[in-house]
Order: C-alpha cells, then sequence, then structure tokens
C-alpha cells in the first residue's frame, strides 16, 4: 500500500528578485502536490541543495553565493522554518552544490562546483573533510570539466558517486565513483580507487541511489536527446554500466530525489517545474508548470514525522 509523501525543494529566486537581489525559498507540499507552502522566503544566497534529517526534524541546504567568489555556505533550519543558522561558514567551500545526508553516521556529504572538491562533515558542521578534489587554482578552476555537482552515498558498499558537469551543454561530463574514505596513505587529489562510471554526457548534475538496488539516477542538463532528462545506471556489474533514459523533456534538469517506499521519483527544472514519475520513468506528472527557479528536492517516505504533543503548533507534523 502506497504511503503518503512530503516533498521539499528549493527555489533559487532568480525570477522573483526583490531590489536586484535573489528571493530564493525553501517550499514544501504533499507528493501529490496538494498543500503547497514556503517554509523560508528571501534567501538571497542561490540555494541549490538540500537534505532532510528526520530524527530532529531540520532542513540542510548548500548556498551557492557569488560563484566567482569564494562565498558559498551551508545552512541548516528547523522544518517549521525557525532557527535559521550557518553550520558550515564562508571560507571552506566555494560554491556548494547538491547535498545529501547520511543518518547512520550523522554526517552530511555535498559537491562544490567551483572548488572542484567533494566533502563531508558531522551533522554540526564539525569535522569537514575533503573526499575529493579534481583541481587547484584560477587556471583549473575555468575548465568546467573539473567542477563537481551532483553526489549520493552508498553505505552499504562503501562508496561515493559524483557528477562533473563540463561545459554547458558540452557532451564532456562525467560521472565518477570512489570509496567512502580516502585510502590511508593516499590524499584527495590522487585516489587510486577513483574511477569514471561514465563520460562524454551531455551536462550531468544532480544524483539519488537506490542502494537495495543498486541503481543510481541522474538528471542532465544538456541538449537532447540525452540532456534535459532523468536516467538510471545499473551498478551491479562493475564492467558493464548500463544508462537508460526514463525522463525525457525537462527545461534545465537540475533536482533529483528518488522515494523508493513508493517506487517514484522526483524532480526539478530551472524553468520552474515541479514534476513526479515512477522510478521506471512511467506515468510523469506536472506537479507544478512554473514555481520560480527549481533546484534541490528532497522527499519523505510516508509524510512527515508524527508527532505526540498534544500542544504543537506545527501544520507540518502528523498529529
Amino acid at each position: 500500500m502506497a504511503s503518503k509523501s512530503r516533498i521539499f525543494f528549493l527555489d533559487l529566486g532568480m525570477s522573483n528578485m526583490k531590489d536586484n537581489k535573489l528571493a530564493g525559498r525553501i517550499m514544501s507540499c504533499n507528493g501529490d502536490g496538494s498543500d503547497l507552502k514556503p517554509l523560508v522566503e528571501g534567501i538571497g544566497t542561490a540555494p541549490d541543495g538540500l537534505g532532510i534529517d528526520l530524527d530532529k526534524k531540520q532542513i540542510y541546504y548548500t548556498n551557492m553565493g557569488m560563484p566567482s567568489t569564494d562565498s558559498g555556505f551551508i545552512s541548516r533550519v528547523d522544518m517549521d522554518g525557525k532557527n535559521d543558522t550557518i553550520i558550515i561558514p564562508r571560507g571552506i567551500t566555494w560554491t556548494p552544490k547538491q547535498l545529501t545526508l547520511e543518518p547512520t553516521s550523522r554526517q552530511l556529504y555535498w559537491s562544490d562546483r567551483e572548488g572542484m572538491r567533494v566533502f563531508r562533515a558531522s551533522f554540526d558542521g564539525s569535522n569537514v573533510e575533503m573526499l575529493v578534489r579534481a583541481g587547484q587554482g584560477d587556471d583549473d578552476r575555468r575548465d568546467a570539466r573539473n567542477w563537481c555537482v551532483g553526489i549520493a552515498v552508498d553505505v552499504k558498499r562503501g562508496r561515493i558517486y559524483w557528477t562533473q558537469k563540463g561545459p554547458s551543454k558540452g557532451n564532456q561530463g562525467r560521472l565518477f565513483s570512489a570509496g567512502i574514505n580516502v585510502p590511508e596513505g593516499e590524499s584527495p587529489d590522487n585516489r587510486s580507487d577513483k574511477k569514471v562510471l561514465l563520460d562524454h554526457l551531455p551536462e550531468p548534475i544532480d544524483l539519488d541511489i537506490d542502494a537495495k538496488e543498486n541503481v543510481l539516477y541522474l538528471t542532465d542538463r544538456g541538449d537532447p536527446p540525452f540532456g534535459n532528462t532523468v536516467s538510471s545506471i545499473d551498478l551491479t556489474n562493475p564492467a558493464k554500466i548500463q544508462k537508460k533514459t526514463l525522463v525525457k523533456k525537462l527545461h534545465e534538469a537540475i533536482g533529483l530525489a528518488i522515494d523508493v517506499d513508493n517506487k517514484q521519483m522526483y524532480m526539478t527544472d530551472l524553468l520552474g517545474g515541479l514534476y513526479r514519475a515512477n522510478m521506471d520513468g512511467s506515468e510523469e506528472k506536472v506537479l507544478f508548470p512554473d514555481l520560480g527557479d527549481l533546484t534541490g528536492v528532497a522527499v519523505i517516505a510516508g509524510g512527515p514525522p508524527r508527532c505526540t504533543s498534544t500542544a504543537c503548533n506545527d501544520d507540518l507534523c502528523v498529529h
């Protein structure tokens, strides 16, 4: 029996600028698109990726800042929109992009685009650790093939996956994998376990993984027919990685979140669309055609956490 799901997603805020400033938002709705509401408004620092900590009822989200400067940071806010605080300050990560939470170890992982790195840290922002560095300095930074964007983690198999997007619509994007830890005696710059799984991708962006089935899901922002799509990537045979296009004709595809319990996935694009489809790509539905400039998305299978307090006024709770 299908369970109710709750969707959380980001609006970059370019279409609703106020006084020449971004007006980004964190928004939420049910899995069918009902009960749409803003949780946080007026984010002027280009929010891009987000993850949900169910135990603490908190949302983590990345802020890209100004890509030309080392000004990105990561924030955490309660699900009711209160207590918005910075946990990874400016100066650590240049342009943080997709973010994912690993609840067992209580660590967050993210990709850093212009920083050309992959990081992880504890949920409270401590113990920041660089896992991958694809380049250093301004010359490397000008090469978009070094830009790390998407991130997914498979704790069961001890692997991380990330995308390096390449030039816009350039068909030079790549999908990488490495161990969840930097091998002993090695550095993030030269990892012996770093592997290219796919190359010549149009412009790969965000990732999510069905760890049980060992299948990775990918949005691609490049040109059709293989760009502006969602694809699945079967990882069961490392010698023969198979990629299958599931959804086509998105409009600058960005965010992706899979709901394994309900066998569904949710996608966003920069033209403001929020979409739902089955995990095999069937029964695609436009939940909203234009909500701004949408980026990251996350899903809670079964809806928001159940609250046992009789005095709670949080309308996201299930009483």
